[in-house]
C-alpha cells in the first residue's frame, strides 16, 4: 500500500494537477473494493425481515404483495401512513418505497433479493466514492482506494446495509455522490479571478439538481447535498443552550467515537442507553469540547488554505462529514432517535476522507520505518474492521439474533428488553418474555406498552386488569391497552364497559382493525346488528387493507343471512392476503351451505396448499363424507388425525367413516379407545350404538344408549334422539311395547320428532290398534306432509279398515 499526496502549486494560482497512482489499475481497484464489500456483507443475504423491515415492507399497505401501485406512495410516509396524520412518522421517502415495491414485483417477498439489492448498492457507493476521491479530492488513486476500502469495511455501516430499511441511507448516499459529481462536472474547474466559477455544462447542473431531488425523496438527508455543493463552490472553487443542548452536543462526540472505534454497536440506542448530560461538570463534556476544538482547527485550516486554494481534501471531508449529519444531530430540531448507526452511512464518507488524508500527511512526515509501521497498522485496522463487520452481519440475520444482541450489548436499555420480549412472546416463549418485560419496566417504569403486553401474557385476569389499568394511567390514549381491557371486561360479561373501552380504542387508534372486529362481534352478540354493521363499515373504510377485518365481516354477513354479500369480503380478504387460509375455509363452508360443492372443494384445497392443517382437512373430509365419497373422506380424516392425534372430534369422524364403509371392528376399537379416555363422550356412545346395530348386536347397542342417557344431556332434543334410537333397537328385538314407550318419551321431549310418531303408529298398526295408529300417522304427516311412506301406511290402514268393515257387514248378514 502506497500513501502519497498529490502535488500542489503555491501562491494564488492553481498549479496543474499531476495525478498520482498506486500501480493499481482502475478495474483492479474496483474489483478489490467490490470483493471486499461482498465478503463483508455476503452473510447478510441469508437474513430475514427484521425489526423495522417488518413495518416498512411486510406490514406496509403501500408495499406488501397484492397491494396495487397507488398514488398514495407519494402522500404517505415511509411506513404507509398518511403524512397529514398525527401518528405519521413524517419520514417522506417515496422513491425508496418504490424500490421495495419493485423488489416484490420482480422477486416476491423473498428477503434474499432485498438484501442482495442492498449489498449491490453498497458496492456501488464504495466504487463511486473512490471515483469521487480520485477525481475531486486527492487526485491520487492510491489514497482514493484506501478511503473507499475503509468505507467498504467499516462496521458502522452494518445496520444500513444488513437491515433492509437501511436502503434509504445507502441509496440516498449513492445519489448524493452522483449529484456532487455532476455539480462538480458542470463547473469550470480552471477559472481564475472570478468570484464564482462559471457553469460550463447546464445539463450537468440540471442533472445534479435532479439527482439531489431524488436523493431527498429517497431519504430526507439527501437534501444536504445542495448545501455541500454550495459551500464547496464557495470555499474550493471561488477566489474569496440548556441541558438538552449539552446532551445533544455530547451526542455529536459520541457519533464521532462510533466512527473512530466501532466496538459497541446496537440496533437501538434509545431509552436509557446514553444517560443525560445534566450539568457542565459532567466529564463527558470534555469529549464535546475536544470535538469542538478539532472541528474548529479543521475549519480554520480550511479558511487558511482558502486563499492558497489548497487542501481540498479537508474541505470535502468536512462537508461530507458535517452536512449529511445535520438533520440527525438533534441540535436544530428533534428527530425520532438519540443515536442511529445507519444515519452515519453518509457522514462516514467524510470521516474516511479525513482519516486517509491525515494518514497520508503522517506518512510524509515520518521516516521510512515509521511510515511502514503506520501502513501496517492501517492494514491491521482494515482487517479488524472487516472482521467486525462480518460478525455484525450475523446479528442482523434474524429477529432473534438482532434482539438478543441488543440485550447483550446494552442490558441497561429498556427498549431492547421490550423488543426481545415481543419476539419471545411471538414465539410462545412466554416465561422468558415476561422476564424481559419486567426488566424493561424496572429500567423504565413508565413503559406503557410493556405493561400492556405483560397483561396479555398473565393468566390471572385480576393481574392482567391491573397491568392494563396501569398502562392507561401512564398513557390514557393507549389504544392497545384499551382494546385488551375491553376484551377482558367482555369476557367477564361487563359488556357496556367493554363497549365504551373498545370505542375509545377505535377513537385513539382508527387504523387498529382488531378493535373494530371485537366491538362489532360484541354488538352482534347483543343482537344490535345495525350498530355492528356500522362498525364493520367504518373499520373497512379506515382499514381497507385489513384481511382479517374483511374475513370477520364476511362471517357476520353469513350469520345475518347475507351469504352472497359475504362472498365478496372473503375474496377481498384472500386478495389482500393470499395466504389467508381461514378466509378460504370460510368461503368453502359458505359455498357448501349454498350447495355448490365443487366450489367448496376447490377453496378447501386452495387452503391446504397454503397450510396443511387438521382444521382445514376436517371440513373437506365432512364434504366428502356427506356427498358419499367415503374413500376420499377416509384418506382426509386419516391425514387430519395424524396431524392432531389427540383431537377427539377427528378420531370420532374417522371412526364414523370406517363404520359407514363396513369396517365396523376397526371403528368399534377406535371409538372404545376414545371412551376410555373420556367416559363422558356422548357422541361416542351414539356411534357405538350405530356400529353394534350394524353388527346386529342389539344388546350392546341398548347398553351404550343407556350409558348415554345416564350422562343426562342438557339439550332435550339430544335426549329425544337417544330415546328414538333406543326405540329402534327395541323394535329390532321385537320388544314392541318397550319400543313404543321409548318413542313416546322421544316425542314428549321433542314433539317435532316425526319419525318417532310414525314408528309409534307402525307399532299400533301391527298390534291392530288402527284408530290410535291412524292418529299417530296423521300427526307425523302434519310434520312431513310430503312423506310417501306415511301416505302408503295410511292407505294400507284404509284398506284394512275397509276389509274389516266388509267382514263385519258380512257377518251381520
Amino acid at each position: 500500500m502506497v500513501l502519497t499526496t498529490s502535488a500542489r502549486g503555491g501562491g494564488g494560482d492553481r498549479a496543474p494537477s499531476r495525478r498520482q497512482g498506486c500501480g493499481l489499475a482502475p478495474a483492479g481497484a474496483a474489483a478489490l473494493l467490490a470483493g471486499a464489500s461482498c465478503l463483508c456483507y455476503g452473510r447478510s443475504l441469508h437474513g430475514e425481515f427484521v425489526h423495522d423491515d417488518v413495518w416498512a415492507i411486510v406490514n406496509n399497505p403501500d408495499v406488501r404483495p397484492g397491494a396495487p401501485l397507488r398514488w398514495s406512495i407519494f402522500t404517505n410516509d415511509f411506513w404507509g401512513k398518511g403524512m397529514a396524520e398525527n401518528t405519521s412518522h413524517k419520514s417522506y421517502r417515496p422513491l425508496c418505497v418504490l424500490t421495495f415495491k419493485l423488489n416484490i414485483f420482480l422477486t416476491g417477498m423473498n428477503p434474499f433479493y432485498f438484501h442482495a439489492v442492498n449489498v449491490i448498492l453498497h458496492c456501488l457507493v464504495t466504487l463511486v466514492l473512490m471515483y469521487t476521491c480520485d477525481k475531486t479530492v486527492f487526485k491520487n488513486r492510491g489514497l482514493a482506494f484506501v478511503t473507499a476500502l475503509l468505507f467498504a469495511v467499516h462496521p458502522i455501516h452494518t445496520e444500513a446495509v444488513a437491515g433492509i430499511v437501511g436502503r434509504a441511507d445507502v441509496l440516498a448516499c449513492l445519489l448524493f455522490l452522483l449529484a456532487f459529481l455532476s455539480y462538480n462536472r458542470s463547473l469550470d474547474q480552471g477559472c481564475v479571478g472570478e468570484s464564482f466559477p462559471s457553469t460550463v455544462s447546464p445539463f450537468f447542473l440540471l442533472f445534479s439538481l435532479f439527482l439531489g431531488t431524488c436523493a431527498m425523496l429517497v431519504k430526507e438527508t439527501g437534501i444536504t447535498v445542495f448545501g455541500v455543493c454550495l459551500v464547496y463552490d464557495l470555499f474550493s472553487l471561488s477566489n474569496k443552550e440548556d441541558k438538552s443542548f449539552l446532551t445533544y452536543s455530547y451526542l455529536l462526540a459520541f457519533n464521532v467515537w462510533l466512527l473512530l472505534a466501532p466496538v459497541t454497536l446496537c440496533y437501538d440506542w434509545q431509552v436509557g442507553s446514553i444517560p443525560l448530560v445534566e450539568t457542565i461538570w459532567d466529564m463527558r463534556n470534555l469529549a464535546t469540547i475536544l470535538l469542538a476544538v478539532v472541528m474548529a482547527l479543521l475549519s480554520l485550516h480550511c479558511l487558511a488554505a482558502f486563499k492558497r486554494l489548497e487542501h481540498k481534501e479537508v474541505l470535502v471531508g468536512l462537508l461530507f462529514l458535517v452536512f449529511p449529519f445535520i438533520p440527525a444531530s438533534n441540535l436544530f430540531f428533534r428527530v425520532g432517535f438519540v443515536v442511529a448507526e445507519r444515519v452515519l452511512y453518509m457522514p462516514s464518507m467524510g470521516y474516511c476522507i479525513l482519516f486517509v488524508h491525515g494518514l497520508s500527511k503522517l506518512c510524509t512526515w515520518l521516516n521510512r520505518c515509521g511510515a511502514t509501521t503506520l501502513i501496517v497498522s492501517t492494514v491491521l485496522l482494515l482487517l479488524l474492521f472487516s472482521w467486525k463487520t462480518v460478525k455484525q452481519n450475523e446479528i442482523w440475520l434474524s429477529r432473534e439474533s438482532l434482539f438478543r444482541s441488543g440485550v447483550q450489548t446494552l442490558p441497561h436499555n429498556a427498549k431492547v428488553h421490550y423488543n426481545y420480549a415481543n419476539f419471545l412472546k411471538d414465539q410462545g416463549r412466554n416465561k422468558e418474555a415476561i422476564y424481559h418485560y419486567r426488566t424493561a419496566l424496572k429500567l423504565y417504569p413508565r413503559h406503557a406498552s410493556a405493561l400492556n403486553n405483560l397483561g396479555t401474557l398473565t393468566r390471572d385476569t385480576a393481574e392482567a386488569k391491573m397491568y392494563y389499568q396501569r398502562a392507561l394511567q401512564l398513557h390514557p390514549q393507549h389504544n392497545r391497552a384499551l382494546f385488551n381491557l375491553g376484551n377482558l371486561l367482555k369476557s367477564q360479561e361487563k359488556k357496556e364497559e367493554a363497549i365504551t373501552l373498545l370505542k375509545d380504542s377505535i377513537k385513539y387508534g382508527p387504523e387498529f382493525a382488531d378493535a373494530y372486529s371485537s366491538l362489532a362481534s360484541l354488538l352482534a352478540e347483543q343482537e344490535r346488528f345495525k350498530e355492528a354493521e356500522e362498525i364493520y363499515q367504518a373499520g373497512i373504510k379506515n382499514c381497507p387493507d385489513s384481511s382479517d377485518l374483511h374475513n370477520n365481516y364476511g362471517v357476520f354477513l353469513v350469520d345475518t343471512g347475507l351469504p352472497e354479500k359475504a362472498v365478496a369480503h372473503y375474496q377481498q380478504a384472500i386478495k389482500l392476503s393470499p395466504s389467508h387460509h381461514v378466509a378460504m375455509v370460510n368461503l368453502g363452508r359458505l359455498y357448501r351451505s349454498l350447495g355448490e360443492n365443487s366450489m367448496a372443494e376447490e377453496w378447501y384445497k386452495r387452503a391446504l396448499q397454503v397450510a396443511h392443517k387438521a382444521e382445514i382437512l376436517s371440513p373437506l373430509g365432512a364434504l366428502y363424507y356427506n356427498t358419499g365419497r367415503y374413500e376420499e373422506a377416509l384418506q382426509i380424516y386419516q391425514e387430519a388425525a395424524a396431524l392432531q392425534p389427540s383431537q377427539r372430534e377427528l378420531r370420532l369422524a374417522l371412526a364414523q367413516v370406517l363404520a359407514v364403509m363396513g369396517q365396523t371392528k376397526e371403528a368399534e376399537k377406535m371409538t372404545n379407545h376414545i371412551v376410555s379416555e373420556e367416559t363422558g363422550c356422548l357422541e361416542c356412545y351414539r356411534l357405538l350404538s350405530a356400529i353394534y346395530s350394524k353388527q346386529e348386536n342389539h344388546d350392546k347397542a341398548l347398553d351404550v344408549i343407556d350409558k348415554a342417557l345416564q350422562l343426562k344431556p342438557k339439550d332435550p332434543k339430544v335426549i329425544s334422539e337417544l330415546f328414538f334410537t333406543k326405540g329402534n333397537q327395541l323394535r329390532e328385538q321385537n320388544l314392541l311395547d318397550k319400543a313404543f314407550e321409548s318413542y313416546r318419551a322421544a316425542v314428549q321431549l321433542n314433539p317435532d320428532q316425526a319419525q318417532a310418531w310414525m314408528n309409534m303408529g307402525g307399532i299400533q298398526h301391527i298390534k291392530g290398534k288402527y284408530v290410535s295408529a291412524r292418529a299417530y300417522y296423521e300427526r307425523a304427516l302434519q310434520l312431513v306432509p310430503d312423506s310417501k311412506l306415511l301416505k302408503e301406511n295410511l292407505a294400507k290402514l284404509d284398506r284394512l279398515e275397509k276389509r274389516l268393515q266388509e267382514v263385519r257387514e258380512k257377518d251381520q248378514t
